[in-house]
């Protein structure tokens, strides 16, 4: 190994260094007061180097001891002189409270925040979330968003961040390829028909349009909004949207889970901009 690596032995688990890690909720990481000083978690060596990739900045390393020189040495050597803590597997769990995937996490700078602007620009389909607080539900949405055919996602303010540890590891960071903005919520649905989409909100009506209807696939931009868990859409932003649509149930389901619904939605509706 180069001699710029930092490697240092996990020994005191009070290290103020160790923090990031092992101390620090979410709300602290993410630091709304000073939001340029904000961090995030990134777990498992693909996650990693998506961020990477992506331009992320790293603060320091916690790994696993034995994934040195294997399976995390090209991330090490990526990142630089940045501290490196190693411990073995049984110290980390004990230190974090939770077995690491594959190992590895590492501290990042948050990247600066896009506009909703920079998100749409050139995008053909957006996806919406309104208020989704379940990290999981937003990791995976995320998931499925990049694979599916979304070219951005927006989010309310009021949802969960798609930079908490949770969301980062359920998206296989996914959050760091596909762009993503907060919107405003008070006129956030009229400023996407202002930017020439078509609003579409998932929601359970008599009226709705089936998601495969042929209306919703001549459309050149769509922008599917999805509600929070549990109660989904607000009245008002269904009414905002020009179109109301369903996913067909049998078998007497009434509603999947948002996650799952968004696969079946970016599946559907994102097909047009693969043509």
């Amino acid at each position: 190994m180069s001699n710029m690596i930092n490697m240092i032995e996990v020994t005191d688990f009070n290290a103020p260094q160790l923090d990031v890690y092992a101390r620090l909720t979410e709300g602290q990481l993410l630091n709304r007061h000073e939001p340029q000083n904000g961090m995030f978690i990134a777990e498992s060596p693909k996650v990693i180097e998506r961020a990477l990739d992506a331009g992320c900045v790293p603060v320091s390393i916690l790994m696993e001891k034995k994934h040195a020189e294997g399976q995390g040495r090209e991330i090490i050597r990526r990142c630089g002189s940045i501290p490196v803590y190693t411990a073995a597997s049984d110290v980390l769990t004990q230190l974090t409270g939770f077995k690491l995937t594959r190992g590895m996490l590492c501290a990042m700078r948050r990247p600066a925040p896009r506009t909703v602007s920079e998100v749409c620009a050139g995008a053909r389909r957006i996806a919406v979330l309104e208020n989704v607080m379940n990290p999981t539900n937003v990791g995976a949405i995320f998931r499925s968003a990049a694979a599916l055919g979304m070219d951005g996602i927006l989010l309310t303010p009021a949802g969960s961040d798609p930079l908490y540890r949770r969301s980062i590891r359920v998206s296989m960071g996914t959050v760091f390829q596909i762009p993503w903005a907060f919107l405003d919520e008070d006129n956030g649905i009229r400023a996407l028909r202002g930017m020439g989409f078509t609003t579409v909100a998932m929601a359970l009506k008599e009226d709705s349009l089936n998601v495969d209807d042929p209306q919703l696939m001549r459309e050149e931009k769509l922008a599917v909004v999805l509600g929070t868990e549990g109660d989904g859409l607000a009245p008002d932003t269904i009414s905002d949207c020009e179109y109301t649509v369903r996913i067909p149930m049998s078998h007497g389901v009434d509603s999947l889970n948002v996650a799952a619904a968004s696969a079946v939605a970016f599946w559907q509706l994102g097909r047009r901009g693969h043509r």
